[in-house]
This record gives C-alpha cells, sequence and structure tokens, in this order.
C-alpha cells in the first residue's frame, strides 16, 4: 500500500520543461513552419481564383480565361500537395524526434529514483505514469505539435488573405470569434483539473488492481475478497465520476462552438448581399470570402480539438516531470571507505515519522564472515537488511563501509561494496545472457556460464533452445519462479561485491534444491561477507554468527552451538523448527 505519492510539476514547471524541450528542437520546428506557411499560401490560391472568376464571367469572360484560372488551380493544388507531403513526414520525425528524448528523459528519472521513495509511493501512481500518462503524451507530442502548427498558420493566414481581398466582408467572420472565444475559454479553464482529477482516478485504480493481484494469496488466506471488491468499486466510481465531469465540458465545447460556425455563413452571404445591392463588393469577393469561411472551421475545430489533447497531454506531462521533482535521498561526499568492514551503530528507522521499526541496532560484520539473521515475522529483519545494503537511509544511528555511510556513496559505488537480493525477482525482456549481463556488461559468455554453475542452474540453461541466448521474459521462454531467482542470483554473483545481504533470496526453490543452492554459492562466496536472512534454520546452523532479531531489536547474536545451549530465543526457535 502506498504511504504517499509521488509529486506532480505544477503549471509554470511543467510550462518551463516543456519550452526548454521545444527548444532544444527549434530547427526542425522552424523547417516545418515554413513548409506549412507556404502550403496553406498555394491552399488560399482557389477561393481566390474562384471569386474573381465569378466576376469574370459576370463581365463576359471567355473560355480561356475559365482555363487560364483552371491551369492555375491545379497547379495550386499540386504545389501544396508537394509541400503538405513532405512538411508531414518532417513533422512525423520532429514529433517522434521530441517524443523519443521524453521517454529516455522519463526513463532516466524513473530508474534513478530512491528505492524508499518507490517503496512508499507504491507501486500504482508510478504504473500509472508510465502507461495512462505516457500514453496521452505520445498522442499529443507525435501528432498534435505538428497539427496545432498547421491549424494556427492555416487559420492567420486566411484571415489575412480575406481581410485583404474584402475587409469589409470579412468582418462578419471576426463577430463569430468572441463567441468561439468565451467558449474555448470556459472548456479549457475547467479541463486542467478534471484531467488531473481523471489521471489520478486511474492511477489509484491501477494501485488498487495490481495490489489485488500481487497479494492475491495474502487476500485469500485472510478472506479479504470483500474488501478488495469495495476497494476497486470504490475507485472505478471516482474513475467513472472523472470521466463523467470531463465528458460533460465536451458536451457544452461542441454545440458552444458549432452554433455560431452554423450561423457564420448565413450572416456573411445576408451582409454580403446587402454590400453587393449598394456596389460597396463584388459578387466574386462575396463568394471567395465565403469559401474561406468554410475553409476556416475545419482548422478551428482541429485547434480546438489538439488544445483539448494538449490539455490532457500537459496534466500528464505535470506527472512525468514531477518524476524528477522527487528530492535524492542521499548526498554522496566522495570520501572513499578505508576497508570493507560494514557497521551500524544505533541505527533505528521508521517508515513512518514516531513509530521505529528499528530501535538502535549495534552491529559489527567480521570482514568474511557469515551471519545468519532470524527472527519472527515482522520483527525488522528486511529493514536491518535495507539498513545494511544502504538502500535506506537510517532515520537515526549510521550504517557505514570502511568509516563511511553508506548512503554517502554514488549507488554505481555502493553496489560493488554492497549488494542486496530478495525474494523479489524480475526477468526483462530478451536474452538470458542480456538479464545475466546487466550486472557486468563486459562479461564473457564463460563468465556467464561460471555464474550460472555457482547458483546450480546450468543444467537447466543447458537444456534451453538457445542456451543463453534464449530469449526470455514477455513473449519468450518463460522461467519458473525459481529459475528467475537463480538467474536473480547468478546476476550478484556476476556483480561480485565484498558483501552480500541475502533476504530468504532462495524462499522460491524447494528446500532440497535451495540447501544445494547455497552449498553451490558457498564455495563462490568464499572469503566475501555475507547476511542471510532466512526461515529455513539450517542456514543458521551453518553460518558463523546468528542475530535473533525481535521487535526491532537484536535479542541475541553468537555461534548457533552457543545459543542452542544458551537455552533463548534462538534455542525456542531452532527446537520449535527441528519439531516440524
Amino acid at each position: 500500500m502506498s504511504g504517499r505519492k509521488l509529486p506532480v510539476a505544477d503549471g509554470p514547471t511543467t510550462r518551463r520543461h516543456t519550452a526548454a524541450l521545444l527548444r532544444r528542437h527549434s530547427r526542425p520546428l522552424i523547417g516545418i513552419t515554413v513548409l506549412h506557411t507556404i502550403a496553406a499560401l498555394a491552399g488560399l490560391v482557389g477561393p481566390l481564383l474562384v471569386g474573381r472568376l465569378v466576376d469574370q464571367i459576370v463581365a463576359g469572360a471567355s473560355l480561356a480565361v475559365v482555363d487560364q484560372a483552371a491551369l492555375i488551380f491545379v497547379t495550386a493544388i499540386v504545389l501544396q500537395s508537394v509541400l503538405v507531403r513532405f512538411a508531414q513526414r518532417k513533422a512525423r520525425v520532429y514529433g517522434e524526434t521530441m517524443f523519443a528524448e521524453l521517454r529516455e528523459d522519463f526513463v532516466d528519472a524513473v530508474t534513478a529514483l530512491p528505492l524508499s521513495t518507490v517503496e512508499s509511493a507504491g507501486t500504482g501512481d508510478l504504473v500509472g505514469r508510465t502507461t495512462n500518462d505516457v500514453d496521452r503524451v505520445q498522442f499529443a507530442v507525435r501528432f498534435g505539435v505538428p497539427r496545432v502548427l498547421v491549424a494556427i498558420i492555416t487559420i492567420v493566414a486566411t484571415l489575412v488573405a480575406a481581410f485583404i481581398i474584402a475587409p469589409q466582408v470579412t468582418v462578419v467572420m471576426v463577430l463569430t470569434a468572441p463567441i468561439v472565444v468565451i467558449v474555448s475559454r470556459w472548456y479549457l479553464a475547467r479541463a486542467t483539473p478534471g484531467y488531473q482529477r481523471e489521471s489520478a482516478a486511474y492511477a489509484a485504480l491501477n494501485g488498487t488492481i495490481t495490489e489485488s493481484v500481487e497479494g492475491a494469496r495474502t487476500i485469500d488466506a485472510l478472506a479479504l475478497e470483500q474488501t478488495r471488491r469495495d476497494r476497486l468499486r470504490a475507485d472505478l466510481r471516482e474513475a467513472f465520476e472523472a470521466e463523467r465531469y470531463t465528458l460533460r465540458l465536451r458536451t457544452v465545447l461542441t454545440p458552444g462552438l458549432d452554433t455560431p460556425f452554423m450561423l457564420a455563413p448565413i450572416i456573411l452571404l445576408l451582409w454580403g448581399a446587402f454590400l453587393i445591392s449598394h456596389g460597396w463588393t463584388t459578387v466574386g469577393d462575396v463568394t471567395a470570402i465565403v469559401l474561406y469561411m468554410r475553409m476556416i472551421i475545419g482548422p478551428i475545430w482541429e485547434l480546438v480539438f489538439w488544445l483539448d489533447e494538449i490539455q490532457v497531454a500537459m496534466t500528464s506531462l505535470g506527472r512525468l516531470f514531477g518524476v524528477r521533482l522527487v528530492e535524492p535521498d542521499r548526498t554522496t561526499s566522495g570520501v572513499e571507505p578505508t576497508d570493507e568492514v560494514v557497521r551500524t551503530e544505533a541505527v533505528r528507522y521508521a517508515y513512518r515519522e514516531g513509530h521505529d521499526v528499528l530501535h538502535g541496532i549495534d552491529l559489527d560484520l567480521r570482514p568474511g564472515e557469515r551471519l545468519a539473521v532470524v527472527g519472527p515475522s515482522g520483527a525488522g529483519k528486511s529493514t536491518l537488511g535495507r539498513m545494511i545494503a544502504g538502500i535506506h537511509p537510517p532515520t537515526g544511528g549510521a550504517a557505514t563501509v570502511g568509516g563511511v555511510p553508506l548512503v554517502d556513496l554514488p549507488l554505481e559505488d555502493l553496489r560493488g561494496h554492497v549488494a542486496l537480493v530478495t525474494q523479489e525477482h524480475h526477468v526483462f525482456v530478451g536474452t538470458l545472457a542480456d538479464n545475466l549481463r546487466l550486472a557486468d556488461v563486459t562479461a564473457s559468455d564463460e563468465a556467464l556460464l561460471g555464474a550460472l554453475d555457482a547458483v546450480a542452474a546450468r543444467t537447466w540453461v543447458d537444456s534451453l533452445p538457445d542456451g543463453i541466448e534464449t530469449e526470455v521474459g514477455s513473449g519468450g521462454y518463460q522461467l519458473s519462479p525459481a529459475q528467475a531467482q537463480q538467474v536473480a542470483l547468478a546476476r550478484l554473483v556476476l556483480l561480485d561485491p565484498h558483501t552480500l545481504i541475502l533476504d530468504e533470496a532462495t524462499s522460491l526453490l524447494d528446500p532440497r534444491a535451495a540447501r544445494e543452492l547455497e552449498t553451490s554459492l558457498g564455495a563462490v562466496l568464499t572469503g566475501r561477507t555475507v547476511v542471510a536472512i532466512a526461515h529455513r534454520l539450517h542456514t543458521a546452523h551453518d553460518a558463523d554468527r546468528v542475530a535473533v532479531v525481535d521487535g526491532g531489536r537484536i535479542s541475541e547474536i553468537g555461534p548457533h552451538a552457543e545459543l542452542v545451549s544458551a537455552g533463548g530465543d534462538y534455542a525456542a526457535l531452532w527446537h520449535s523448527w527441528q519439531s516440524e
């Protein structure tokens, strides 16, 4: 469950980032603008020719004049078509290039998020931003920006041409503008908060569905099905209400714009007839302006449509840019560790302020030793592992390596000292070799196979259709949870840190396979410091020392035999486990 949501960039911040993105791609934008401007000017030739031709026919023009006008008209159409073709191609490339940069920047921002922030915010909000919000932005960036540009150029060019030809007729076109502006401003002022609510509703819905699927076994075990259904229905109701609100806005926008567009040609014809009757204009001029009026309706509608879509996209952009606003949970000091000793001193940690789950833990890890951490569920074992791995900054005390706080080290340096493998894992789309090289991009095939040997995975890997070059992940060969966990452990072997934290890292394997894996790993991990957080006490039996965590404190620590003889908490756990 999420503790707090990721931030959302406000309007000025979103506009600033968007303007910077547009500036970086200003050169192709200028080229697109020039091409579309020339194409728009070519498109204005038709109504002008028709208007002039009407006046010439009234005056008794010959067939040759009509043929000449037709030739010019065809030439203008061909020129416009060629220009539009190249302009649209350039616009598509422009949109794809901008969206690619935006997407890469977003991925960089997401992958740089502190794990503490991700865990606190939950997966729903982040999934919503990487799916719904990215989809909305890509539609607007790929198609919206070029189309808005085309619409604005067409509208401006048409109005300028109409005023040049017959300003006294064109004034009627301008009279409808206030209605269009008022309706559009009314809509756009309400659309932004409406779409923000919609995005937030879908993020919450994604979170509920994701958490329900991932926690299905827990929900079933605790008979929480009805509670989760009620939560899902509530989220669906909120998403429905948010959608209905934005739909209601559009039901005002559509007739609000259709009305002046339907009235304008009628008023224009009546006004033109009045002017013609007084000799103040010609039939040809009125004809040309009516055609321009009909021509401009499409671009105005397109402009309003894309402004609506851009409102949606700007809301989503605010959520994407908001990821960049997350403050880092660590500041690198530049100080290098003097040795490989990992130590915690009076470490405290609270997921919520004032509610500590760790209470002043002191622990010295001897280089090369194997420490087993055991204790009841909820005692704080995994939280302690995260402190030792430097994932979360302690809320009190310090966790250090070589005298340097772990959170003062850059992440790439930190993982060379201490690495954590949990029971959670992920198989990425690509080959098995690609998945393994996430830990070491320079690793040879021999090194990959050696790492797989170390985690007792070589047999099943060799049986794959293409060995380590087999495509895995979505759409490829589906690894079992146990196989995926072995891949995660093989990455750890390749990463080669001097201190390893194994948080129930073999929990998805059956007891015999887990035992074989730990024996195999033992040979590889010789000389490294290993902290094994385990629920199978044979791990503790083989460890150099055992730390019993209870209530966020280390209640006992020492060799297995010594703790069993002491008859304390560990002895009780050991005897209970043996009797199962």
